[in-house]
């Protein structure tokens, strides 16, 4: 009697086990992600990666045909790359202002601008312009996103506008930065937003696709 109350006990565990599992498949599978378009080629690389690792269709916008209300429908927002300052796509701001505290958001090189002028940070312009550069890449702050990535890794950059360390505000962090000393992650202290100055979708980003995964499946409960 105790072997088969045993085996009854174990059945009900792996159930349950496969249960949980399934539905956190279902719950990735079945998630409404919106890219937010800053007409930028890069864009279609990301949404590749979105789709292997979600296995779900993200919409993809441009940043002047958004509609604010539209944005409460969706689960995970990601800023995409682009040219020019965040000034150019007010919208990023705008989300962020109105669903910052409800809605994960990541951004991308302008998206992770985007994000650190939304909260106060301020820009500064290199001298130089990063175009298809590979630089190492230091964690420094261990957030979820960043989960199964060595401390040190190599990354793509396409910029030359960073966010300013100086005057930095006290409602961000920052998570990574450059061989150089340059910021090159920022997270939220309390909302799931996250930023990084590099490229994940780059070639030369050989962590990127898991940090993509990372923020797709969102902080480990």
């Amino acid at each position: 009697m105790a072997v088969i109350n045993s085996f009854f006990v174990i059945r009900r565990c792996l159930l349950l086990l496969c249960s949980a599992n399934l539905s956190k498949l279902l719950t990735i599978k079945d998630m409404r992600i919106l890219i937010v378009d800053n007409y930028d080629s890069f864009t279609y690389n990301l949404a590749q990666i979105v789709r292997g690792c979600s296995n779900s269709e993200p919409m993809i916008l441009k940043n002047d045909k958004i509609n604010l209300k539209s944005v409460a429908g969706y689960d995970k927002i990601l800023f995409s790359p682009g040219p020019g300052l965040p000034k150019d796509s007010p919208v990023m701001e705008k989300i962020i202002q109105q669903f910052g505290k409800s809605k994960s958001i990541l951004g991308i090189c302008l998206g992770h601008q985007a994000i650190g002028e939304a909260f106060g940070a301020k820009l500064i312009n290199l001298k130089r312009v990063f175009h298809g550069v590979s630089k190492k890449i230091n964690l420094i702050e261990d957030e979820y996103i960043f989960h199964k990535i060595p401390h040190s890794f190599e990354a793509g950059l396409y910029h030359s506008w960073i966010v300013s360390e100086k005057k930095f505000p006290d409602c961000l962090k920052i998570t990574a930065k450059s061989e150089d000393g340059y910021i090159m992650g920022t997270s939220h202290r309390e909302y799931d937003i996250h930023g990084v100055q590099f490229h994940p979708e780059s070639i030369m980003t050989k962590a990127g696709k898991i940090i993509i995964d990372n923020w797709l499946k969102g902080k480990p409960q």
